[in-house]
C-alpha cells in the first residue's frame, strides 16, 4: 500500500463552488478506482481559495486482476444481432465467444481477463481525463489552451508515495510541489509525501482545511470585538463565505462614522454583509449596533492591519453615504402614498400587480384577523401597506430590505407601531431556520400573503413538480403551516383557499362567471399539497408521518387539528395497549377483507343471542362502552377524540381474548356471520381515529 497526493492549484475558486468542487473530486476518484477494481482506505479532501488536493493515506500499488463477462445474443438470434455484439466487442467470429447454458435458453458471452496494472499507470490515465471532464457550474478558458477550468489551472502536484505521477493536462506537467501564500510566502514548496502536505503549507501560510479557517475566523473576530468591548454577531453563512475568500484568515476592526449610526441597523449589517463580507458588532452599553466592523483580511502586516481597516472604512463610507441619502430621500413621501405605484409593478403576468395583490390581502387579512384576535382595521392597513416599500430608493438598490424598510417608514409616517412591525416581518418565515413573526397582527399578514401566493399560482396551473419549484410554493405551504401551529390558531384551511380563490377571480379583468366546482377542486388539491408538507414538516417534529397521515380523517383542513390528533394517537399507539389494539386492527381487517365483508357499524346485524363464549360477550359489552364515546361531533373535537382513545385502551384485554378463545371460520354460518360481524363492527370503531392502515408495522 502507498500514500496518494493530488493538488491541483489555480486562482482564487469562487467561495460557492469550493465546498462542492471537492465533493466532486472525492466522488470522482472514488468511482475511476472502483472501476479499477483498487480499495482506497483513508481518502480525504482539503480546499481553499486556490486549491482543490486528494490525500489517501492506503492506496494499492496495483490494481487486481480483473474477469469481466459481457452477456450477448441468444444462440438463435438473428446474424445481424451476433455480428453486432462481435464488432462492438473487436471480435471476428463466434468461435472466440463462449456459451452459457440457461433454462431459457443458451447464449453467447465474452469473458474477458484483465491484466492488474501498475497504480502510477491507472493514476496517470484517471487524473487527466477528472481534468478535463470536471462538472464545474461555470468554467473557462485562457490563453491558448483548450482545458476548461472555474479558473486558469497553474499546477498539478501528483505524488504517489515519493514518486511523481508522470501525466500532461494542456500542456501542465504533474510534478511533486505546490506553492505557499500567494502574497505572504509565494515561492514553491516540494512536497515529498502526502502526510506533510498539511503541515508544510501552514508553514508557507496557508490553512487548507476549511473547518480549521473556519474556526480562526469566529474565535479571531470573537476575540478582537471583545477586546474593543464589543460583541460579535453571530453569521455561520458569513464566516463559510469567507473561509473561502482567504487561506491565512487575520481578522481585522474597522470604525464606522458616527453619522452613519442613525440609518437604521438593518441597512448597517446589510450593506456591511451582502456588500462588503464585514461582520457587524453588537454594543452591550448601547444595546444597539456598535459603530465598528470586523473584516477578515488575507493578509498580516507590519502595521496590524491598519492600513486595511483604513481601507475598507473607506469603501464602506462611500456605500453607507449611499444607504443614508435613500433614507432621507424615503422619508419624504409617505407609505400609503406609494401604495397606487405598485399598479405599475407585475406580480405575475396572468396574476395582474402587486397593487392586485395588496387589495386581495387587505381583505383576507381582515378574515383572517379574527381566528388571531386582533383588529381587523390593522390587519387591512398592514396588509394594505406592506409591499410598499417595493417602490421604494432604498429596497431598489437593497431588495434584501423589502418589507423591514416598510415598517420603519411605517412608525415614520405615525401608523400604529404594531402595524409597522407586522410590515416589517410579514415575508417571515423565509426558511426552516427562520422565525415566524413575533407578534399575531405580522402572522396574519404574513399568512395572508403566502395564501394569496400559493391559490394565485393553484388558479394559473403553475404548481411545484419533482424537484422544481421556481416560486417557492413550497416554502411558502410550509410558513403556512409554521404560522399555524407555532401560534396554535385553528383555522379551516380550504375556506380560507376558496375566499383567496374567489378574490383573486373578481380581481381578474373579463374574468369568466365564478365555477365553484372548478374552484372546490382547485382548493382540495392545494389542500393535499399542504398536507404532504405538513407531514414532510413533522418528521423532523418528532412525529410519525405515516402516524399523521393516518389521523387525518376525510375533509381535515385543520393542520392544528390534525397534529393535535396526530400526537394523541401517536401516545396511544406507543402503549402496550395501543400497539396491541393495532395488531388486531389489521387482524380483523384482513379477515373483513378476506371475507369481503364491507365494514360499517354492523351493531345491528350482531344477534347475542348466538354468542357461544365468554369471549364473544366480553368484547360485544366492551366495544357497546366504547360506542357511547364515539359520536362524530365529539370526535371532531381534540378532548372528544383523546377521550374515545382512552375508551378503545379497554377494548385491549377482551379483543386478546377474543383472538385466542374464538374461531371465526366455523362451519355454522349463522354463527360464523355473527362473528364477522363483531371484527366489522371492531374496525369501524377503530378507524374512527383514522386510517390505521396506514401506519407502518413495526
Amino acid at each position: 500500500m502507498a500514500d496518494f497526493l493530488l493538488e491541483l492549484y489555480s486562482e482564487e475558486i469562487p467561495a460557492g463552488m469550493q465546498v462542492p468542487g471537492l465533493a466532486n473530486l472525492l466522488r470522482l476518484f472514488s468511482q475511476a478506482m472502483d472501476e479499477a477494481g483498487a480499495e482506497i482506505l483513508g481518502a480525504r479532501g482539503y480546499v481553499s481559495a486556490q486549491r482543490l488536493a486528494l490525500l489517501v493515506d492506503d492506496i494499492p500499488l496495483h490494481t487486481p486482476e480483473r474477469h469481466e463477462v459481457k452477456k450477448g445474443p441468444k444462440l438463435d438470434a438473428p446474424g445481424k444481432a451476433i455480428e453486432g455484439f462481435l464488432r462492438a466487442n473487436g471480435l471476428t467470429s463466434v468461435e472466440q465467444l463462449v456459451v452459457n447454458e440457461h433454462p431459457k435458453g443458451n447464449f453467447y458471452s465474452h469473458e474477458i481477463s484483465i491484466a492488474g496494472q501498475d497504480m502510477s499507470v491507472v493514476l496517470a490515465q484517471v487524473i487527466p481525463e477528472i481534468v478535463q471532464n470536471f462538472p464545474w457550474p461555470k468554467s473557462m478558458r485562457w490563453g491558448n489552451g483548450s482545458l476548461k477550468w472555474v479558473r486558469p489551472l497553474r499546477n498539478i502536484l501528483c505524488r504517489l508515495d515519493s514518486n511523481i505521477v508522470p501525466f500532461e493536462v494542456d500542456g501542465l506537467v504533474s510534478n511533486g510541489h505546490s506553492y505557499g501564500h500567494r502574497f505572504l510566502d509565494p515561492a514553491a514548496i516540494e512536497i515529498s509525501k502526502s502526510s506533510d502536505y498539511v503541515g508544510l503549507l501552514e508553514a508557507h501560510k496557508v490553512i487548507v482545511d476549511p473547518v480549521i479557517r473556519e474556526a480562526m475566523i469566529a474565535e479571531g473576530s470573537a476575540a478582537l470585538a471583545r477586546k474593543h468591548g464589543y460583541e460579535l454577531i453571530e453569521d455561520a453563512g458569513l464566516i463559510r463565505e469567507t473561509a473561502g475568500l482567504v487561506e491565512w484568515p487575520v481578522p481585522v476592526l474597522g470604525n464606522i462614522d458616527d453619522a452613519f449610526m442613525a440609518v437604521p441597523d438593518e441597512v448597517l449589517t446589510s450593506v456591511m454583509r451582502t456588500h462588503q463580507k464585514y461582520f457587524s458588532l453588537h454594543n452591550p452599553a448601547t444595546r444597539r449596533l456598535a459603530p465598528a466592523f470586523i473584516t477578515i483580511s488575507n493578509m498580516q502586516m507590519a502595521d496590524g492591519g491598519a492600513a486595511i481597516a483604513a481601507g475598507n472604512e473607506r469603501v464602506l463610507r462611500a456605500r453607507l453615504s449611499d444607504g443614508q441619502f435613500f433614507w432621507d430621500q424615503d422619508r419624504k413621501i409617505k407609505l400609503a402614498d406609494r401604495v397606487s405605484r405598485l399598479d405599475a409593478i407585475t406580480f405575475h403576468a396572468k396574476l395582474g400587480t402587486v397593487g392586485d395583490k395588496v387589495n386581495r390581502l387587505e381583505a383576507l387579512a381582515a378574515e383572517l384577523a379574527v381566528p388571531f384576535d386582533v383588529p381587523a382595521d390593522k390587519a387591512a392597513r398592514a396588509a394594505l401597506l406592506s409591499k410598499a416599500d417595493l417602490v421604494s430608493d432604498m429596497v431598489f438598490e437593497f431588495p434584501e430590505l423589502q418589507g423591514i424598510m416598510g415598517g420603519y417608514y411605517a412608525v415614520h409616517d405615525n401608523e400604529d407601531a404594531n402595524v409597522g412591525q407586522a410590515i416589517a416581518s410579514h415575508y417571515a418565515p423565509l426558511g426552516p431556520g427562520d422565525a415566524i413573526p413575533d407578534q399575531a397582527l405580522g402572522c396574519v399578514v404574513a399568512l395572508a400573503d403566502k395564501i394569496d401566493t400559493l391559490t394565485g399560482f393553484w388558479l394559473i396551473d403553475e404548481k411545484p413538480t419533482g424537484s422544481k419549484d421556481p416560486f417557492a410554493l413550497r416554502r411558502a405551504a410550509l410558513g403556512v403551516i409554521r404560522i399555524l401551529l407555532e401560534t396554535e390558531t385553528s383555522v379551516s384551511l380550504k375556506v380560507i383557499f376558496l375566499a383567496a380563490m374567489r378574490r383573486h377571480h373578481g380581481s381578474r379583468q373579463s374574468a369568466p362567471s365564478f365555477d365553484a366546482d372548478k374552484y372546490d377542486g382547485l382548493s382540495e388539491d392545494l389542500l393535499s399539497f399542504v398536507m404532504d408538507r405538513l407531514q414532510v414538516y413533522l418528521r423532523d417534529q418528532g412525529i410519525r408521518h405515516d402516524v399523521v397521515a393516518a389521523s387525518m380523517r376525510a375533509g381535515a383542513d385543520d393542520v392544528v387539528d390534525v397534529v393535535a390528533r396526530g400526537r394523541a394517537l401517536m401516545s396511544f399507539i406507543d402503549t402496550d395497549a395501543g400497539s396491541n389494539l393495532l395488531a388486531a386492527y389489521n387482524r380483523a381487517d384482513g379477515i373483513c377483507q378476506k371475507a369481503k365483508l364491507e365494514v360499517m357499524d354492523a351493531t345491528s346485524a350482531i344477534a347475542p343471542e348466538l354468542f357461544e363464549l365468554d369471549a364473544e360477550r366480553d368484547l360485544y359489552s366492551a366495544m357497546q362502552g366504547v360506542m357511547s364515546q364515539g359520536d362524530d361531533a365529539s370526535l371532531r373535537e381534540t378532548d372528544g377524540f383523546n377521550l374515545f382513545l382512552q375508551a378503545l385502551s379497554n377494548l385491549a384485554a377482551p379483543v386478546d381474548q377474543f383472538f385466542d378463545k374464538v374461531m371465526v371460520n366455523v362451519e355454522d354460518q349463522a354463527v360464523r356471520d355473527n362473528r364477522l360481524a363483531i371484527l366489522s363492527n371492531l374496525v369501524f370503531l377503530m378507524r374512527k381515529t383514522g386510517n390505521l392502515s396506514r401506519i407502518v408495522k413495526g
